[in-house]
């Protein structure tokens, strides 16, 4: 039984798709290995600095954010501590926390594991460094990887061809979805359409576009938005300036909570400006919601032939809204869909797979 560290900036309590992921992987992997979730304080709320469940325990550094960047010294210094047989394996989004791991690494004759989600693009003050950090930083933590995973096979032409990672160190797995979150397929619901959104409320995800796009429907829908995040008051104060009455901020749900909110739902809307392969639309496809999308990178790979994709702009993503809320069959057809793909979806075949790229890559 080997010594799994699964290495992330940011960790449930923290809203994200990328946290959950590394939450069930540790989870996953629990059964099977003594996990140790190494992590950071930000966002954790009241969660103890050192807990313990079953095989998982989770150890949160003190650490402060900076220019969207945290900084936790501690998960360096624990990294040096770790068993030398132990398995490193760091999630990227973020920087600091996977050069911390590469020196790390390298310090104490060791290989590490890269789990790819996201090449996020530059925002803020300090955005125009981000390019030169993918370059010079990020892109040499790659290439020193053992092993690359990705999510999709176009992430993985993206990381060889951007990153200049070897072919036969990059390895395709797709997220899963829990089982909780698998509901019968059923018919299309009397009245407005009730659509949902499920995520954090960044510039990635551009909730404005889907309230712009809500001011050009024409069919009577109602909206609820799931989620938190540093664009929550300007969206809400947008919702207002628009007029649009038929929208609901729920704040951010949990289990059965979250699970209830995707029951109420008669479809899924992702407006974002990319995809790793996004939790919660794997969730709502479990769901046998419809699901319209915008038609980016992420989105495309994994809801091509399941539901509507549309042009990222307005006027598109309201006409296929208009779409589905006009036709209660092909709403039906699309649950048919989502329910039937979401079953390629299980976590204990991600789990399956991360191990098996262990043992190749790490032998």
């Amino acid at each position: 039984m080997a010594t799994v560290f699964q290495i992330s900036a940011y960790y449930p309590p923290h809203l994200g798709g990328i946290e959950r992921v590394v939450e069930n992987l540790a989870s996953g992997l629990g059964e099977g290995h003594d996990v140790r979730v190494v992590t950071t304080t930000l966002d954790a709320g009241t969660e103890p600095r050192r807990s313990r469940e079953g095989r998982v325990t989770v150890r949160r550094h003190r650490a402060v954010e900076f220019a969207h960047t945290p900084f936790a010294p501690g998960i360096f210094a624990a990294l040096l501590r770790a068993p030398r047989d132990a398995v490193l394996h760091v999630h990227t989004a973020y920087t600091f926390v996977p050069e911390a791991v590469a020196v790390a690494a390298r310090l104490r004759g060791r290989s590490y594991v890269v789990h790819h989600h996201l090449d996020v693009d530059a925002s803020g003050r300090f955005g125009l460094l981000l390019p030169a950090y993918k370059k010079h930083v990020l892109g040499r933590v790659m290439r020193g990887a053992a092993a690359v995973i990705v999510l999709t096979d176009a992430q993985a032409d993206f990381v060889r061809g951007t990153y200049g990672v070897r072919a036969e160190r990059v390895f395709t797995v797709p997220n899963g979805v829990d089982d909780a979150f698998y509901l019968p397929v059923r018919e299309a619901a009397e009245g407005p359409l009730r659509l949902l959104f499920v995520g954090r409320l960044s510039p990635q995800k551009n909730v404005g576009r889907l309230l712009d796009a809500l001011r050009l429907v024409r069919r009577p829908v109602e909206l609820c938005i799931v989620g938190d995040g540093e664009q929550r008051a300007e969206l809400a104060a947008r919702t207002r300036s628009l007029g649009l009455g038929n929208v609901t901020f729920a704040g951010p749900l949990f289990g059965r909570d979250l699970i209830r909110a995707y029951a109420r739902a008669g479809a899924f809307v992702l407006p974002s400006e990319k995809e790793g392969m996004a939790l919660v639309a794997l969730e709502a496809m479990a769901a046998a919601l419809p699901v319209i999308a915008t038609d980016v990178p992420g989105n495309t790979e994994l809801l091509t032939d399941v539901g509507l994709l549309t042009a990222p702009e307005p006027a598109a993503l309201a006409a296929a809204i208009d779409r589905l809320a006009a036709d209660p069959e092909l709403c039906f057809s699309l649950s048919v869909r989502s329910a039937r793909a979401a079953r390629r979806y299980t976590w204990q075949r991600t789990v399956s797979e991360v191990e098996a790229v262990y043992a190749k890559a790490l032998s």
